[in-house]
């Protein structure tokens, strides 16, 4: 004879189960959601890809694609920004470019702070370099003797620089040689004594560890821009 189960008591223990259990998912889930809420909003920001590394082309034409590609890269670190060729320490812009400004710009920050610079355009070079250096190396002057001015346009400061980097007396070294053979560090490390954020001196910038990558691919479109020509 098949044996009988008081029906009403099991279903009644299964139901006080059911709701224990019930109950305690539902105390379960409370304590998350409250936990949840109370933590602080942290917004998820995808991290942006860095920005592609685009400088101006120089003004002045010819010349070895070593060397120009160095220029640019030299005014990568002296004066990143759209209008290199008339910017002064600081940022301020000027337009006249007849001759070097020689405008002597408070120095707020940095081991130079309270002095003052006269660095302009490009290359970022001071009054008393660019008139001893466009003596030796500037195509052009105008005026006579002690009032000869120096031209500062886009294609002089370009030209000046040009025929600097390119003076093995001046530097001890042939440049374009050890760019040739690979030795950029060398020639920053050369360099360095007068554009200090090139690195190994005392003002280095954001762009500084950047500078090799910025040389190459400066390279790249000057012996592109050879090859076009050609």
């Amino acid at each position: 004879m098949p044996r009988s189960f008081p029906v009403r008591g099991v279903a009644r223990e299964v139901f006080k189960r059911l709701a224990i259990g019930g109950l305690t998912t539902i105390l379960a889930l409370s304590v998350l959601v409250d936990r949840v809420s109370n933590r602080p909003f942290v917004p998820v920001v995808e991290s942006e890809p860095p920005p592609e590394i685009s400088f101006p082309p120089l003004v002045m034409t010819g010349g070895d694609p070593q060397i120009r590609a160095l220029m640019r890269t030299i005014s990568a670190a002296e004066s990143n920004v759209g209008r290199p060729y008339h910017v002064l320490y600081g940022g301020e812009y000027i337009e006249d470019l007849s001759r070097h400004p020689d405008r002597c710009v408070r120095i707020t920050v940095g081991p130079n702070k309270g002095n003052c610079s006269t660095a302009a355009g490009r290359y970022q070079m001071l009054s008393t370099t660019w008139e001893e250096k466009s003596e030796l190396y500037h195509p052009k002057a105008e005026g006579f003797w002690l009032w000869d001015a120096y031209h500062f346009e886009p294609e002089y400061q370009d030209r000046v620089i040009y025929e600097w980097l390119s003076d093995r007396r001046a530097w001890g070294e042939d440049i374009a040689a050890l760019l040739r053979q690979g030795q950029l560090d060398k020639v920053l490390r050369l360099l360095s004594g007068t554009w200090t954020s090139l690195g190994y001196g005392i003002e280095t910038n954001e762009m500084t560890q950047n500078l090799p990558e910025i040389y190459q691919k400066m390279l790249a479109e000057e012996l592109e821009a050879l090859t076009a020509e050609e």
